[in-house]
């Protein structure tokens, strides 16, 4: 069976990193046990003797947290895990906790601790995924306090927060106060695209150990694909290059029809610029396009929700209060119909984005080709598309396209509304 760190592609300083910090973390665990071993059978046998169990046991607790505190020496209670998306942020921060609740202390993937980890099902790991556009402080703060509990397990207390770039100031402060002043036996895992103040404050940064990604290789990417997935070696590649080192999104195009038409559809924007009135269908058909899709990843676990919600609350019911229970609920209700609304926008943006990151491929191939530099393409599929447009726009034509895409994803990230802005980057597509 592969270990925890099997499925982080290409980072191999990262896992090395990981590995020996998880190591020095189950030394510490085993000192401080040890040390409280000695004490406790110096507890049983008394005496006032200078040289006898008293003296010894305190010089073995001395020398058990010195071992302690040396073996630490790779462990700390903070973490940042950096990269561009789909670099595995996440899933390094999944494996790393994993491998602190592994019995071994190596994450073995085999134990009791990897398996419940792995699948999100341990009682002392938490994981924080933002559904909505924000982390708010009232989650923040119930986290915190939950997190101040003693471990069930005996190992630690983990806590990974997925998107850490999306807490609030407030919520970025209350963590920091529980990163400043950590219980023992807890580990906070952040995940951000990087270090900058815009993503994570400078406060809670400093208190932090950074660990770095990179944008793995198409043929890292390809090899897992391959290995975890099944996928055929000459798709693996393909979706590997198409997906620019995003192996969330390879395996999507992998394994997903509907997928690769849904990228086909923006692949085929260039085509299509030829007015305004089709810049402006153009940039209708991306956004219906990105809301259909978000609307049909999130309807399930919607619906699910609701039904959960409703049956807790005595849906059909016919008991003695059954009915004003229901009117009594729908404050609640009201509550989940909000979060599930943000959790539908940010999954339309996330929808729009991946498209995006498609289109500034597509212009990046073009623009290589017009500087005639000696890199592989992209999208193979439309590099003779791409080929063409490098003749029509030349290198700084297409340079000013490629950076209006760019510009249209940072307007989204600031929370332009999509359809202005992918409005007014078809305009600059078309105008060049």
């Amino acid at each position: 069976m592969p270990d925890v760190f099997a499925d982080l592609v290409g980072q191999d300083e990262a896992v090395d990193t990981l590995r020996r910090a998880a190591a020095a973390a189950s030394a510490v665990l085993r000192a401080a046990a040890a040390a409280s071993a000695v004490l406790r059978a110096a507890a049983v046998v008394p005496t006032t003797d200078a040289d006898g169990p008293d003296a010894l046991a305190e010089e073995s607790a001395d020398a058990q947290a010195a071992v302690a505190v040396d073996a630490g020496a790779g462990m700390t209670h903070a973490w940042i895990f950096t990269g561009p998306p789909g670099s595995g942020r996440s899933v390094a921060a999944r494996a790393f906790a994993a491998a602190l609740q592994c019995a071994y202390g190596t994450g073995c993937g085999a134990c009791p601790g990897c398996h419940t980890t792995m699948t999100g099902t341990h009682a002392d790991v938490r994981m924080v995924v933002p559904e909505g556009l924000s982390i708010g402080v009232n989650e923040m703060r119930a986290l915190v306090l939950r997190a101040a509990s003693t471990p069930s397990g005996g190992r630690w207390q983990v806590v990974v927060i997925e998107d850490a770039d999306r807490l609030t100031e407030a919520a970025g402060n209350a963590l920091l106060k529980a990163i400043e002043e950590p219980p023992p036996r807890t580990v906070f895992l952040l995940c951000a695209p990087s270090t900058h103040p815009e993503d994570i404050s400078v406060t809670i940064r400093s208190r932090c150990r950074v660990v770095p990604l990179g944008q793995p290789s198409p043929d890292a990417v390809a090899e897992v694909l391959v290995r975890r997935d099944g996928v055929t070696p000459d798709v693996a590649r393909w979706a590997a290059a198409a997906a620019q080192g995003h192996v969330g999104r390879a395996r999507r195009l992998a394994r997903d029809p509907e997928a690769r038409k849904r990228r086909e559809a923006v692949l085929a924007v260039p085509r299509r610029l030829t007015g305004v009135g089709a810049a402006f269908d153009a940039a209708s058909a991306l956004i219906e396009a990105a809301e259909a899709e978000a609307e049909a990843s999130v309807a399930e676990a919607d619906a699910a929700e609701r039904a959960a919600l409703e049956t807790a609350l005595g849906a059909g019911g016919t008991g003695r209060g059954a009915a004003g229970a229901i009117r009594g609920a729908a404050g609640q209700l009201k509550d989940l119909e909000k979060r599930q609304r943000s959790r539908a926008t940010r999954a339309q943006r996330d929808a729009l984005d991946r498209a995006l990151v498609d289109l500034a491929g597509f212009y990046r191939d073009a623009l290589t080709m017009a500087l005639r530099a000696p890199v592989a393409p992209v999208h193979t599929d439309t590099a003779a598309l791409a080929g063409a447009g490098a003749q029509k726009w030349d290198a700084e034509g297409t340079l000013r396209r490629l950076e209006a895409v760019l510009e249209c994803r940072a307007a989204i990230e600031a929370n332009v509304k999509p359809r202005i802005a992918v409005e007014a980057m078809m305009l600059s597509l078309w105008k060049g």
